[in-house]
């Protein structure tokens, strides 16, 4: 027998009920996890700003020197010194007489953007069938497309250009960007995670409304991973703007060279007559880098946004 408990010179307590504990629990408002970065004092932050500081001249000093090698005169490239004493504007007005820059620059862009659409699209494709269908030796499969990531790229460099050569394409542009229409493993293996993590119920309803496979790919899967999508787009750009041994294999005609293939006729272009002309070479990689520095700030929201879900759905 429950006995109630009376406080002295008071009316007894009354247990509460289960539906005054839930309106409790309504209106309670979570506690909030505050973040270490709000937590730490005036020294640790300042001590945090002084090592982000650090870590950031370290990587942006590279970059820094190269810019200020492209403005120095020839015998004071190499002097130490970050300010030149006397900026030399010269060595950019003077490239464009001397190579076709411009000309490498457009089939850089041809190329790159060719490489980056056919990755993103064909992988999506593959990722979107590895996460969706569920048939017998789906994981078996999926972990041999993922051990490919494995070869060496020297591997499989040879054999790619005896077909590419029995194809008589072997002097061509397409070789560099071509073999994206197959996907990439590790593109694969990124949207993959990403399209796992889409509500499955969302695709049933769809298939009974009569959408088609394409279509649920296309009108539902693409558009809700934009942030994935930008990410594997933006990361084949800088692979393929970069890329320096490929055209080193497959390019001969000065015309098509891509930018990292021109620049390398630049050093042996100045290196053969024994006066090596650092200041124009960096001019040139000046030149070349900045169309990626204005796309990594065009894209930085996408870039950061698509990196953060994949490190949630991970």
């Amino acid at each position: 027998m429950t006995q109630l408990t009376t406080p002295p010179g008071g009316a007894p307590a009354s247990a509460p009920s289960a539906a005054d504990a839930s309106a409790e629990a309504r209106t309670a408002r979570p506690r909030r996890v505050r973040h270490p970065r709000e937590t730490a004092g005036p020294v640790g932050r300042t001590l945090r700003l002084i090592a982000l500081a650090a870590i950031s001249v370290v990587f942006i000093y590279p970059f820094l020197w190269l810019v200020s090698a492209s403005l120095k005169p020839s015998e004071s490239v190499f002097d130490n010194v970050l300010i030149p004493h006397v900026f030399q504007w010269e060595n950019y007005t003077g490239i464009w007489d001397e190579v076709p820059l411009l000309t490498w620059v457009g089939n850089s862009v041809v190329v790159t953007l060719a490489a980056a659409v056919t990755v993103t699209v064909s992988s999506a494709i593959v990722a979107f069938g590895f996460a969706y269908f569920r048939f017998p030796g789906r994981n078996a499969l999926f972990g041999l497309v993922i051990s490919t990531m494995m070869l060496p790229a020297v591997v499989l460099m040879i054999p790619q250009y005896l077909v590419w050569n029995w194809l008589h394409l072997a002097s061509s542009q397409i070789p560099l960007w071509a073999p994206n229409l197959f996907g990439s493993a590790f593109y694969i293996f990124l949207l993959r995670q990403f399209f796992l993590g889409l509500p499955r119920d969302l695709f049933e309803a769809a298939r009974i409304d009569g959408a088609s496979y394409w279509g649920m790919f296309w009108r539902i899967a693409l558009p809700l991973c934009k942030p994935a999508l930008v990410v594997t787009f933006i990361f084949e750009v800088h692979a393929s703007w970069t890329d320096l041994v490929r055209p080193l294999v497959y390019l001969r005609d000065p015309e098509l060279y891509t930018v990292p293939r021109g620049l390398k006729a630049v050093l042996d272009q100045f290196g053969e007559g024994g006066e090596m002309r650092w200041e124009v070479v960096a001019a040139a990689s000046v030149i070349v880098t900045v169309p990626m520095i204005i796309a990594f700030f065009l894209c930085q929201r996408h870039f950061v946004e698509g990196i953060a879900t994949q490190g949630r759905k991970g």
